[in-house]
């Protein structure tokens, strides 16, 4: 994969492979601007967001690509522990509370999965959801 690659992006070849709460790590750029990135199934969607905290800037995860708490209700911050919705990526708890992570579209193309660049709203929680 290009990691320099503008979207649509082809991220992961056969997303029936992302098992619920897994994730992982892919890099694109927007603009021009390289960005570390990550999608996570949840509740057998699939969303994906800049990897950046809205607390200090900094990954969520340590780049294992474990976004979710034990309870696996929540992605996480492992630096600071702000709490992110994973259907919205509202932050509902922590020091960012109220910020919203920088989502970005994917989309299925057969078993691939695409990400297509940054959505014209941000995601809505779904119900049931943290917010």
């Amino acid at each position: 994969m290009n990691p320099l690659a503008e979207p649509p992006l082809r991220i992961l070849e056969d997303a029936r492979r992302l098992q619920e709460t897994a994730g992982f790590r892919f890099t694109l750029s927007l603009s021009g601007i390289e960005h570390d990135a990550f999608a996570v199934r949840f509740r057998g969607v699939i969303r994906a967001w800049i990897n950046c905290c809205r607390h200090l800037s900094l990954p969520l995860d340590f780049g294992d690509a474990h976004f979710f708490d034990e309870a696996c209700d929540a992605m996480v911050c492992c630096h600071h522990g702000a709490r992110y919705d994973p259907l919205s990526g509202l932050c509902v708890d922590g020091p960012c509370r109220g910020a919203r992570l920088a989502a970005l579209e994917v989309e299925l193309r057969g078993h691939e999965l695409w990400c297509v660049g940054r959505p014209a709203d941000p995601p809505a929680a779904e119900p049931g959801s943290l917010v």
